[in-house]
This record gives structure tokens, C-alpha cells and sequence, in this order.
């Protein structure tokens, strides 16, 4: 593949460090103190107090939603978007929530925050908003409204690490959030992910929540003290207060970790840099441009046509794959999530078309590789393939 969608994610220095480390006579390779550290180290850069490391970004969403299930036992709804990937709206029903869709902004991907507004009752538990793509999809007047209606704020940036809304971080916002450090992704573990908060009583829910449940993975010593006085008739080291999951990472991964994240800021500004490259060459007659680049950290090359036309898209991708240029046709999680069939019978017949900017994109819009190696010469070159068509 020419123009893949990612390079080059795994250097040299982070197999040399897990290599030191695993020459050591008897090596830690469960969760210690390397996730401990990565966590630390990833808080502080972040601008978070807690965070607790997953094998994934889906794991992630998904006690995001499992903490909402303790907070709302009898369910209720999340305002959820169709541009995404699965596990958003999955983690939502496998949490017994109600997911209600909101269209996208197109410069940002993410959710219209008035489309947003609009869907917010009485039921609603909280917005589970993603960060699609690099893009902010925040602004003031969603915050300030989310604030003033009480309805907590879920963010999920596993496209968006380093991303900013005013200068801060996307991440730091939300009530918890969720990253990705997927192979493809601004920075990997190989698999793994993060959730966030700066909430103590949510941090140690999720450690729990984190590795089956068990009250011995809290840090709190009230939290262990109660669980312990309120059930004298356990093993204390085989307490389970919730009925969870196994999501944790290893050493291998926090050790990665680690060294990715020194150079992350690094990443990111090239991301950028290549972006503004492409946008400034690309036709803008035949795709779109109006991108919100203001605090963007770019995840790839979003290639979205400017009006319907078929044939256009026919010949665009008969180009790219003749010569070599690797796409996801429909961008973040394949397009209109609303049309796949896990959702059909929970989501009325053809409701995927009350959504036409998502329906654009799910038809007409790709992405393609944008990474930090990648040269300004091979963002011409790309450029100059798709104008072309």
C-alpha cells in the first residue's frame, strides 16, 4: 500500500525499553507499576486527577456507561451519535440505556450541539459526545447548557488525543472520558485505553469495575473499610461489588505506553502540519474544506465530497485503489451507525434517514492516512491523485 493509513506507530525505542525490561530475572508482566506510572503520567499530561488504563477504547466506553448504570439503575437515555464507532452505541444498550441519536455538525463530525440540545428531556442521563476525527466538537453554549440542565457530559476522544477546546485539553472536560491507544491511532499500547475523571468516588468504582468487581482494587482505604464492615462474612481479598468486567492491560502495555506518550505532543503537531497541507491543496470545488481546525489534533485526512454524485465517488475509488491510496469509506466507524444491524428492531424502521448530514457522510465521505512520518512531499503527491479524479 503507497499511501496507508498509518506507519511506523511502533519505533524502535519502545520495543528497546520492553526489551530492557523483560531481561530482568523475573519480570512483572501483570498490571503493576508501569500502569500505575502510565496512568500518573497520562493524568498529568492530560490535566486530569484520575485515570485508570483498559485494554481498549470499547472497555473504556464501557464503563463509562457502567458507571451511569450505578448512578441511573433504572436506566433512562444517552444522547448518543450515528458517526461513531460501535462500541458508543453498544455500551449504551449493554447498559440498558435507551440510545437517542443526534446529526453531526460537518465541520466538526461530532454532534450539532443545537441537535444535541433539541433531544434532551426529562430522561436523559447524560450526552455521550465523540470527538470524531481530531475535530472539537465542544463549544461554550453546549458546555454552559449541560451545565445549567445538570446533565453530565460523557466525552469519548479515542480519535482526538491532544486535541483542545480554548487551550484545554479534549478529555478534561466531561465528567469521564474514554481514549483509544489502538494500533492506528495518535498513540498504542498495541491494544489498550484510558478513562478518565476528576471524580474520587467514580475513580474508585472504576478500578473495581476494572477487574471484576473486586473491592480489594480500590485505593481508598474508607472504600475497602466499609465494603469490609458491611459484609464480615467474606474473604476480604474476594469482596465483588459489582457484577464486572475484566478489562485490565499489562505491563507490556504501560510500559509502551509510557514511552509513546514523550513524543505524542511531537506527534500531534505533525498530524496538524500535514492536515493544513492537504487542506490547503485539496479541490475544494469537488470536497469539503470547512473544517473547525482551531485545536484540531487530526486524525487522518477526512476526503468528503462537496455535493451527492455517484459517479464521482464510483471514479474516486476506483482511483485510490488502483493506485494504492488506502480509505474507510463512510469516515469514523464505517458511516450512519443507525443502519447496522444490531440496532434494527431497537431503532424504528428507516430512522437512519432522519439524519442527512451522517447520510452524506456514510455515502460520500472517506478518510485517509495522515501520520507523523508521512512526508510533504506524499501530501502533494495525494493531493494530486484525488484532484485529478
Amino acid at each position: 500500500m503507497k499511501f496507508p493509513l498509518m506507519r511506523n506507530n511502533i519505533l524502535r525505542e519502545d520495543l528497546d525499553v520492553i526489551i530492557e525490561y523483560l531481561k530482568q530475572d523475573d519480570p512483572i508482566l501483570t498490571q503493576g507499576a508501569n500502569v500505575r506510572a502510565f496512568e500518573a503520567e497520562w493524568s498529568e499530561w492530560l490535566g486530569v486527577k484520575y485515570s485508570v488504563f483498559v485494554n481498549s477504547g470499547a472497555s473504556a466506553n464501557l464503563l463509562a456507561m457502567a458507571i451511569l448504570k450505578i448512578l441511573h439503575p433504572s436506566g433512562g437515555e444517552i444522547i448518543v451519535p450515528p458517526l461513531g464507532w460501535v462500541s458508543d452505541a453498544a455500551s449504551v444498550l449493554q447498559n440498558g440505556f435507551k440510545p437517542v441519536f443526534a446529526d453531526i455538525d460537518p465541520r466538526t463530525l461530532a454532534m450539532a450541539p443545537e441537535n444535541i440540545l433539541a433531544k434532551i428531556n426529562e430522561n436523559t442521563r447524560a450526552v455521550f459526545l465523540v470527538h470524531a476525527q481530531g475535530f472539537d466538537g465542544l463549544t461554550d453554549e453546549l458546555l454552559n447548557e449541560l451545565k445549567d440542565r445538570n446533565i453530565p457530559l460523557i466525552e469519548d476522544v479515542c480519535e482526538s488525543h491532544g486535541s483542545t477546546h480554548n487551550g484545554r485539553k479534549l478529555g478534561s472536560f466531561g465528567l469521564i472520558s474514554n481514549f483509544s491507544f489502538y494500533y492506528a491511532h495518535h498513540m498504542t499500547t498495541i491494544e489498550g485505553g484510558m478513562i478518565c475523571t476528576d471524580d474520587e468516588k467514580i475513580y474508585q468504582q472504576l478500578r473495581m469495575l476494572r477487574s471484576h468487581g473486586m473491592v480489594r482494587e480500590s485505593s481508598n482505604d474508607n472504600v475497602r473499610a466499609n465494603y469490609l464492615h458491611d459484609n464480615p462474612e467474606l474473604n476480604p481479598e474476594f469482596i465483588f461489588a459489582f457484577p464486572a468486567y475484566n478489562v485490565r492491560n499489562t505491563e507490556i502495555g504501560g510500559i509502551m505506553g509510557r514511552s509513546q506518550l514523550k513524543r505524542l505532543d511531537s506527534d500531534v503537531s505533525r498530524r496538524t502540519e500535514n492536515l493544513l497541507r492537504f487542506l490547503r491543496q485539496i479541490d475544494s470545488n469537488k470536497y469539503r474544506t470547512d473544517f473547525k481546525i482551531e485545536g484540531s489534533s487530526s486524525y487522518a485526512f477526512n476526503l468528503i465530497l462537496k455535493y451527492q454524485d455517484d459517479d464521482l465517488v464510483i471514479r474516486l475509488m476506483e482511483k485510490m485503489r488502483s493506485l494504492g491510496v488506502e480509505f474507510r469509506r463512510g469516515s469514523a466507524g464505517g458511516g450512519n451507525q443507525i443502519r447496522q444491524p444490531y440496532l434494527k428492531g431497537i431503532v424504528p424502521e428507516g430512522h437512519h434517514l432522519n439524519f442527512p448530514e451522517v447520510e452524506h457522510i456514510h455515502f460520500y465521505g472517506f478518510y485517509i492516512g495522515n501520520f507523523p512520518d508521512l512526508k510533504d512531499e506524499e501530501v502533494d503527491r495525494l493531493c494530486e491523485i484525488l484532484n485529478l479524479v
